[in-house]
């Protein structure tokens, strides 16, 4: 860690100061407003990554967001450079190339560089829950293997948990692995995988036994292994700077070597990279939410009707102070999620939830607010604005549909003595 902070502090002294200017036609960026200051709370060394990742936000993604977003543009050029500073394996022990970082430092991280382009961070949280998952359950040798490349992001990587019929209900899904020998041979397919088709590697989720949540394990999948295929990149409303497609497995031979843990593990497994990728993609609708008050602060000092500025009329500066608390509250409820996932206490799988159900759900109310308090404007894709409401819509869906964090927040206060 203390390796990783100075290759950071480093790296932070050599970027230029950036002004984190929005991408907005007719306003300039003005200072964080203190009460919504995202490092309240936070230690000199996260206050120092915080730096590093805003910078990058603004320096190598907000002058390309609309740009990914409207040419379906995978930036891997640019996702190598967060790994170079540390972002491709960020809560990655640094034995096998990660940075070794806590929950919460990942939070503070992915909330900052979602204010650069919302997508892009949503892969990379993804990218960095595969790596965290390899290494975690991993042997020693499979970590070797995989995670320094994940880490520099010289390989990619996706997660295969969701199936055609299996969403919300994962542990019903179907992809079998029969084994022969020395490997598994899997059938079926994914759906919705993120970076499907472009990615390297693939962790999967497959049946292995009976029916239920027992008989899953987890198996890496690499690009090459004939039998894998990939369906048609979908077109979505929004996280077009990452492709989308299904992932489809047909006699396809994977090494029993390529196991994460013993058979059966999977579910669990699977579960447990999702209590964090809930903490990091409720993280990038903070950092979505977080631009969009800006963004609509500055227009309503500048936007006039009825000869005065917007920021004058009472009912909108009541919107905007409502949007300022559901911030706030959202991001404390975020790293108070993150800090019981990291110390492994016993509320950490109901909090992440929560954190999950309402940071994604407040935070798309915020833009969608600011969005409205553009009028026409923010109707046009001139205006940032409309892509962080397009981009973080998912949120309320993927890692869990919010509908399925009520249940596991409901059970858990129904079945604690």
């Amino acid at each position: 860690m203390a390796a990783c902070l100075a290759r950071v502090t480093r790296l932070t002294h050599n970027m230029c100061k950036s002004h984190r200017v929005f991408f907005h036609r007719s306003t300039q960026r003005r200072g964080i407003a203190a009460c919504v200051d995202p490092s309240h709370g936070l230690t000199d060394e996260q206050k120092e990554f915080q730096k590093v990742a805003f910078d990058f936000a603004a320096n190598e993604m907000t002058p390309h967001m609309a740009e990914w977003d409207q040419k379906e543009i995978f930036p891997v050029e640019t996702l190598r450079k967060a790994a170079q500073l540390g972002f491709g394996g960020i809560y990655v022990q640094p034995d096998v190339g990660g940075s070794g970082l806590s929950r919460l430092d990942t939070s503070v991280i992915f909330e900052a560089l979602s204010t650069g382009c919302v997508s892009t961070t949503a892969y990379i949280s993804i990218h960095n829950m595969c790596a965290w998952m390899i290494d975690t359950f991993g042997n020693s040798e499979q970590r070797q293997r995989f995670c320094p490349d994940l880490c520099s992001m010289d390989k990619f990587a996706s997660y295969c948990l969701t199936e055609p019929g299996s969403g919300s209900d994962a542990a019903s899904l179907l992809t079998s692995a029969q084994r022969k020998g020395d490997h598994y041979i899997v059938n079926g397919s994914k759906a919705f995988i993120s970076g499907g088709g472009d990615t390297d590697v693939y962790v999967v989720m497959c049946r292995t036994g009976g029916k239920g949540p027992k008989g899953v394990s987890c198996l890496v999948v690499e690009k090459d292994t004939p039998g894998l295929s990939f369906g048609k990149k979908e077109k979505k409303v929004g996280w077009n700077s990452q492709p989308t497609r299904a992932v489809i497995f047909e006699d396809c031979a994977v090494p029993v070597s390529n196991r994460l843990g013993e058979e059966g593990e999977g579910f669990i497994i699977a579960m447990k990279g999702l209590n964090g990728g809930r903490i990091n993609i409720a993280s990038c609708s903070l950092g979505a939410a977080h631009a969009s008050v800006q963004l609509a602060r500055d227009h309503l000092l500048v936007r006039k009707q009825f000869g005065e500025t917007l920021s004058n009329n009472q009912f909108l500066q009541f919107k905007l102070a409502e949007m300022a608390t559901k911030l706030v509250a959202s991001r404390l409820l975020v790293r108070e999620a993150a800090v019981a996932l990291q110390e492994g206490r016993p509320d950490a799988v109901a909090l992440c939830s929560m954190a999950k159900l309402f940071a994604t759900d407040e935070c798309f109310d915020i833009c969608n607010q600011a969005l409205q308090m553009h009028g026409g404007y923010g109707y046009l894709k001139d205006y940032a604005v409309q892509q962080f409401v397009r981009d973080i819509r998912v949120h309320q869906i993927l890692e869990g549909t919010n509908e399925v964090m009520r249940m596991i927040i409901s059970r858990s206060l129904l079945t604690e003595s």
